[in-house]
C-alpha cells in the first residue's frame, strides 16, 4: 500500500449488539489524576447513549481500549500464562486467573458501553507462537477473533513476521493459504482492521510493507495512529521471516509520520509501540509513577519515550509481556501517558484522551489510564464460544494425540529449565539419527513458549503429552539444523549469551546432555562464561577440533543475538523441531515408564 495513504479504514461490520457482562475489570492503582481544564465546558459532556443531535463542548473524552500480545490465545491460557499478580492495599499480593477471548470480548464490550467516543488498539504480536487451535490454521481463527472483539487498528510485532511479509499481507487481506488451502467452506475475508508497520520497508522500494498510520474519526474528533514494531525484529525472528525486509528507528520513524499527519491537520497522534519495558513490580496494579514519574520503569521503552516527539500523546507498548501503567517524559517534560497490557489477554488497558475541539489536540493533563484484569467471573460472549468450537472441532483429530508420557510438571522455567534440558536432548537425539557424528545441541530459550504440564488438559490423562500440548511449547516450525563448528567458535557462541547484544539481557541457550560449564554471574560480559569450565563429556572444548552442532533454523540463521551460529558450514537441514521433540518422546516414554523431569544441573550457576 502506499507509504503515504492516510484513507480511513473502511470497516465491514458494525458495532451493534454488543455483550453486556455484569461486571468490570479491576482498576488499578496508577492512574494519573485528571487535572482541570480551562474553559465552563465539561469533559463528559457526550457521555451516555444521548443521540447525535446535541452541541458537542468544546471538551470531548475519547475512550482508547488498548492490549498486547495476544499470541493466538483464545482459549483461557494454563498455568502462570493464565494469571496476573494483584497488588492488595495491605501490601500483600494474590494471583487473579485471567485471560481468554471469550471473557476478554465481554470486558471490552462491557467497557464501551456508554462511551460513545471509543476506540480499541493494539501493541502486535497478536498472532504468532500460538496454540494449536490458532497455530494449526496460520492463525486465521485468531484474525476471525479480532474482528469479533471490534479491534479498530494495531501495530505489527516481530511474531507477525515469522510466517514472513507475504502471509502477513494475506492475513491482512485475506485469501486462502497458498499451499495448505481453505480451512472452511468459506474464504478467509482477513483483518476488518489495518496492521500498521510504519518502520518495516521493503528493501526494493523503500517504502511500508503495509500502512504506517491510520486515523480515526468521528464527529469531528480525529487521532492518528502510527503503528511500528522493535527495530531489533530481525535478530529474533528467522532470517527467512524478515527477507527483503529493512527495520528503521522507532524513534525516527514516529517522529516522521507524527510530522506528517500534523500536516493533513491531525494533531492528537498515538503510537503504537512493540517494544517495552520492564517494571519494578509484576503486579499489574502497581503505581509505577511512584515515587516519581517514569522511576518505576526500565528497559527500551523507557528510552524511546525520552525521544519520541511531543507531537504524540501517548504510547501503546508490548513486546515484554509486562503490564504497566506509567507516565515518562516527553522531550519537553510533558508528562506523557505508556502503557502496556501484559499478554495472552489476561489484562486490557483504559485510557481516557480528553480531546480539546478548538485545538485537535489531547489535553495531556488530563489524559488517565489502567489495567483492567480479564477476570473469568464475567458470561463468555456466545460468538467467541461459538468460534473456538468451530476451529477446534476442526483441530481435534490432530491435537488430541498423545505423542508421548512425563511423571510430572516439565518447566520451563529457570536459568537452565527442564524443559530446555529435553528439549535439547530430543534435538541431539534427531541430529544423530541424520548423523552420528553429532556433538551437542542448542536450543533457545525464547523457542520454549509454555512448560508440560502432569495434570490432565482435555481429558486425556495425568501425564499424557498431546500433540497440542507439545505444539503449544514449540509452534514456529523451525527446522532442526546440523552444522560444523570449531571449538572456538562453540566457546564464543557461549559467551554471547552474556555478551554483545545479550550483555544486558542474558540469553542462556538450552543445552544437551554431556555439555557443562560454569556460569558466574558475579562477573560481567562474556566473562561471565567460564572458559575453563567448558567441558563436553569430560573432557575439555578443544578449540582447533570440529564440532558437530543441533540447533533449530533460527539460531542457526545468527538469531537471538547469536552470529557466531550463523558460521556454521556443512549444513544438514532435519525435521522441524515438533517432530523431533515427539520422537523423542515417543521412544523414550510410555504409559507405564514415563519421562521424569530432567533435573537442569548442567550449567553451574554462581551469584
Amino acid at each position: 500500500m502506499p507509504a503515504t495513504s492516510p484513507a480511513h479504514h473502511q470497516r465491514r461490520r458494525r458495532r451493534t449488539n454488543r455483550l453486556l457482562a455484569t461486571a468490570a475489570g479491576v482498576l488499578t492503582a496508577g492512574a494519573l489524576a485528571a487535572a482541570a481544564l480551562p474553559g465552563s465546558a465539561s469533559a463528559d459532556e457526550n457521555h451516555g447513549d444521548k443521540g447525535e443531535s446535541h452541541h458537542p463542548g468544546r471538551y470531548q473524552e475519547v475512550q482508547l481500549l488498548s492490549f498486547n500480545d495476544l499470541h493466538g490465545n483464545l482459549e483461557p491460557p494454563s498455568g502462570s500464562s493464565g494469571r496476573v499478580t494483584e497488588l492488595q492495599p495491605d501490601g500483600t499480593t494474590k494471583t487473579v486467573d485471567a485471560g481468554g477471548v471469550e471473557y476478554l470480548a465481554t470486558h471490552l464490550r462491557e467497557a464501551r458501553e456508554g462511551n460513545r467516543y471509543s476506540v480499541t488498539a493494539a501493541g502486535g504480536d497478536m498472532v504468532g507462537a500460538s496454540p494449536l487451535i490458532s497455530g494449526l490454521f496460520h492463525d486465521e481463527p485468531t484474525i476471525e477473533a479480532l474482528n469479533k472483539l471490534d479491534l479498530d487498528v494495531t501495530s505489527v510485532g516481530n511474531h507477525e513476521f515469522d510466517e514472513g511479509a507475504a502471509e502477513l499481507g494475506r492475513l491482512q487481506n485475506g485469501g486462502c493459504h497458498p499451499t495448505e488451502g481453505c480451512y472452511t467452506d468459506e474464504k478467509f475475508q482477513g483483518a476488518d482492521f489495518p496492521y500498521l508497520a510504519a518502520n518495516v520497508l521493503d528493501e526494493k522500494t523503500k517504502r511500508p510493507v503495509l500502512k504506517p498510520y491510520w486515523v480515526w474519526k468521528k464527529q469531528g474528533v480525529k487521532v492518528g495512529f502510527i503503528g511500528v514494531t522493535l527495530e531489533g525484529t530481525p535478530n529474533i525472528v528467522s532470517a527467512e521471516g524478515v527477507k527483503g525486509l529493512a527495520f528503521k528507528d522507532e524513534v525516527e520513524t514516529i517522529n516522521k509520520y507524527a510530522k506528517e499527519l500534523q500536516r493533513q491537520g491531525v494533531k492528537s497522534i498515538v503510537a503504537l509501540i512493540h517494544e517495552g519495558g520492564f517494571p519494578a513490580s509484576s503486579s499489574y496494579n502497581y503505581d509505577c509513577d511512584s515515587p516519581g514519574a517514569g522511576d518505576g520503569i526500565s528497559g527500551p521503552i523507557a528510552d524511546i519515550a525520552k525521544n519520541v516527539s511531543p507531537q504524540v500523546d501517548a504510547l501503546v507498548t508490548g513486546h515484554t509481556h509486562n503490564a504497566y501503567v506509567c507516565t515518562i517524559p516527553d522531550p519537553a517534560g510533558k508528562p506523557r501517558m505508556v502503557t502496556s497490557a501484559a499478554s495472552f489477554g489476561r489484562l486490557y488497558t483504559d485510557t481516557t484522551l480528553t480531546y480539546d475541539r478548538a485545538t485537535g489536540d489531547i489535553a495531556r493533563t488530563a489524559v488517565k489510564s489502567a489495567n483492567h484484569v480479564v477476570t473469568r467471573d464475567v458470561p463468555k460472549a456466545p460468538d467467541m464460544t461459538r468460534l473456538i468450537d468451530k476451529w477446534n472441532t476442526l483441530a481435534a483429530p490432530i491435537g488430541s494425540r498423545p505423542i508421548g508420557y512425563i511423571s510430572g510438571d516439565i518447566v520451563r522455567d529457570g536459568t537452565e529449565s527442564p524443559l530446555g534440558d529435553l528439549i535439547a536432548d530430543a534435538q541431539l537425539a534427531h541430529g544423530r539419527s541424520l548423523d552420528a557424528e553429532t556433538d551437542l545441541a542448542l536450543m533457545n530459550p525464547g523457542g520454549i513458549r509454555a512448560s508440560l504440564s502432569y495434570a490432565a488438559a482435555a481429558g486425556e490423562g495425568d501425564g499424557v503429552v498431546t500433540f497440542a500440548e507439545g505444539f503449544t511449547v514449540q509452534p514456529f516450525a523451525n527446522t532442526v539444523n546440523l552444522q560444523d563448528f570449531t571449538g572456538a567458535q562453540v566457546i564464543q557462541a557461549l559467551k554471547e549469551q552474556v555478551s554483545g547484544p545479550n550483555a544486558a539481557a542474558p540469553k542462556i541457550l538450552q543445552i544437551s546432555s554431556g555439555l557443562t560449564y560454569t556460569l558466574d554471574l558475579t562477573k560481567t560480559g562474556a566473562d561471565r562464561v567460564v572458559t575453563d569450565s567448558i567441558r563436553l563429556n569430560g573432557s575439555a572444548i578443544d578449540p582447533a577440533a570440529t564440532y558437530r552442532v543441533a540447533t533449530n533454523s533460527f539460531l542457526a540463521g545468527g538469531g537471538d543475538g547469536f552470529p557466531t551460529l550463523g558460521e556454521g558450514t556443512n549444513d544438514l537441514v532435519g525435521l522441524d523441531d515438533l517432530a523431533a521433540l515427539e520422537q523423542y518422546l515417543t521412544a523414550n516414554s510410555t504409559a507405564t515408564s514415563p519421562i521424569a523431569p530432567p533435573k537442569a544441573d548442567r550449567i553451574t550457576i554462581v551469584q
